[in-house]
């Protein structure tokens, strides 16, 4: 199967593409890849993670296509910080 993998941290964004083989898991995916190494600061343990931006489990099955990705905690109160004009 041939999906992708996308983390961004305060300085950059990753996106890899990549071959798994069919029923990988989303943990599978993510290791296959090879971003824990380019970030060591991922903790798959307590960050959350997904598919197409929705929340999923890391156990869950990937399939064909599928853009796996891994979110950064928040790390501002959204209801503190003023809003900037755009």
């Amino acid at each position: 199967m041939h999906i992708g993998v996308a983390y961004a941290d305060k300085f950059k964004r990753t996106w890899l593409t990549l071959d798994v083989p069919d029923g990988s898991t989303v943990r599978e995916a993510i290791e296959h890849s090879g971003i824990l190494r380019q970030y060591p600061d991922i903790d798959l343990e307590t960050q959350r993670v997904g598919i197409f931006g929705k929340l999923t489990k890391l156990d869950a099955a990937i399939s064909d296509g599928d853009r796996v990705e891994i979110y950064r905690p928040i790390t501002v109160d959204p209801e503190t910080v003023e809003r900037r004009d755009q």
